[in-house]
């Protein structure tokens, strides 16, 4: 039976993406949660959802910027983050139809609402981030470190 080490991981885009996704999807959803329970009455579900949003969206950018599609030190962080926030409006456009349907239609509460709109918008995220936000030609990505060679 073959050992994966963390680093071998790590070096795929793809768990890179599921670790820090997963991190800012809780972290999002906590924001929500937060802003929900106390606030909520004040700016209900949808000021809620768009005030998490904006947090996370901030976050995330430096996060998937560094770690999950290692772009440091090339391209305009400006742009970057311009195009990284245009597929977090797809997302949040997906969002805001889905959330009041699952709330006002079905009837369930914000907070299961939310919960259950995750998925596709991490699917959402992922495939414009990859293609949209992040897209660098390979010389312009950093290169992965060299394995170093055992000596004798």
């Amino acid at each position: 039976m073959a050992r994966i080490s963390v680093s071998s991981l790590l070096a795929d885009e793809r768990v890179r993406f599921v670790i820090i996704g997963g991190f800012n999807t809780v972290f999002g959803y906590v924001l929500f949660a937060i802003l929900q329970l106390t606030v909520g009455d004040v700016i209900g579900y949808l000021g809620s959802l768009y005030g998490s949003y904006v947090v996370a969206v901030v976050v995330a950018f430096f996060l998937h910027r560094g770690f999950t599609f290692r772009v440091r030190g090339t391209g305009n962080v400006f742009i970057d983050l311009l195009r990284f926030a245009s597929v977090y409006v797809v997302s949040l456009v997906v969002n805001t139809i889905a959330l009041p349907i699952l709330v006002e239609i079905v009837g369930l509460d914000p907070l299961v609402a939310q919960a259950l709109t995750v998925f596709v918008t991490t699917m959402i995220s992922y495939f414009g981030h990859k293609f949209f936000s992040f897209r660098r030609t390979k010389e312009a990505i950093e290169p992965e470190e060299e394995p170093r060679a055992e000596s004798a």
